[in-house]
């Protein structure tokens, strides 16, 4: 039990050094997170073995989950649905193209150029089409945009990238089945009750020393994730959705929402970001860097030209909003 305590204390150490590494170069912690996670694999990797950061150990696994789902809550919970109805043809618009395009470069990329079979190809496209609604909540939430209506835009179009590179998955690998119309069903009736629910529950039995609101929440994330996860998709595609949902209740408490940012940036995210960093295997990127270059630049070449305008002509605005709060 004794390593368990050591390999805690060893990950919250590596979560110190990239906090003071970020606040140094004046850069996203989240970034500073998972290049903190890449070096010290390869660093402990070569002193100690490779599995000695534990990044594959179970319970490692589920706190890094866990602060993937929480963060995509919030990041859903801080969405003014007023903001969404005013701005989903934006969204909409950035999320498409942020998806087609890299999905379509890199297939062509991998496939014509790397000589890559169709399905490996495919795959590739997925997985440089896709972004973590996360990522972009942790940065834009230290940067002050998630206040803004232009930030609010970019996380409703990262939930639209996200929900391509689930039905992208399904369509080509994994055919939906019964089990992903069982989740659909439940999801849609949840989501359509929560809000209700959520509302009379916290005005009954709220407000306790207990926290019962977050374990309430938690109680909802990790069950439609476990249901997600059983029928083939993503544990934190309904986490985005359950945000959006109990926006009215929770995303306008703003106590409850500083107490789940404390919890999971304190404790959640450090793992979640080390543990991705930690995945980077950086003998390999030394070996191919032409390659890595030929697969990545489709990943942003086809997408900022016709998301870099309409971006551009609002952080223009969302800065000066920042500014003057």
């Amino acid at each position: 039990m004794e390593q368990v305590w050591f390999v805690a204390a060893l990950w919250l150490f590596l979560a110190l050094v990239a906090v003071l590494a970020a606040n140094w170069l004046r850069i996203s912690t989240a970034l500073s997170e998972i290049v903190v996670g890449t070096v010290a694999q390869l660093a402990i990797g070569a002193l100690a073995g490779g599995e000695a950061l534990g990044a594959k150990a179970p319970w490692i696994t589920f706190l890094a989950g866990t602060g993937a789902i929480v963060l995509t809550f919030l990041a859903g919970a801080e969405l003014d649905p007023d903001v969404f109805l005013a701005k989903w043809k934006e969204s909409t618009a950035v999320g498409l193209v942020g998806f087609f395009g890299p999905f379509f470069g890199a297939c062509m990329v991998t496939h014509y150029l790397l000589h890559w079979a169709w399905r490996p190809s495919w795959l590739a496209g997925v997985a440089l089409s896709t972004t973590s609604v996360a990522v972009v909540y942790a940065v834009m939430l230290e940067l002050g945009f998630n206040r803004t209506t232009y930030g609010k835009t970019i996380l409703a179009a990262c939930f639209i990238n996200d929900l391509g590179t689930v039905l992208a998955l399904g369509l080509i690998f994994s055919p939906f089945t019964a089990k992903t119309l069982i989740f659909v069903v439940v999801s849609l009736v949840l989501f359509l009750v929560l809000p209700f629910v959520t509302r009379w529950f916290f005005e009954r039995y709220g407000g306790r020393v207990s926290e019962l609101e977050t374990k309430y929440l938690l109680f909802l994330l990790f069950g439609l994730g476990g249901l997600a996860a059983w029928s083939g998709s993503e544990a934190v595609l309904p986490a985005y959705i359950i945000g959006m949902v109990l926006a009215g209740t929770v995303g306008k408490d703003h106590f409850l929402i500083r107490r789940l940012r404390t919890l999971t940036f304190g404790l959640l995210t450090p793992f979640y970001f080390i543990r991705a960093g930690s995945f980077v295997s950086v003998p390999v990127l030394l070996a191919a860097p032409w390659r890595l270059w030929r697969c990545s630049s489709p990943r942003w070449a086809p997408s900022s030209p016709a998301c870099y305008p309409p971006s551009a002509h609002s952080d223009t605005k969302a800065t000066t909003e920042s500014t003057t709060r």
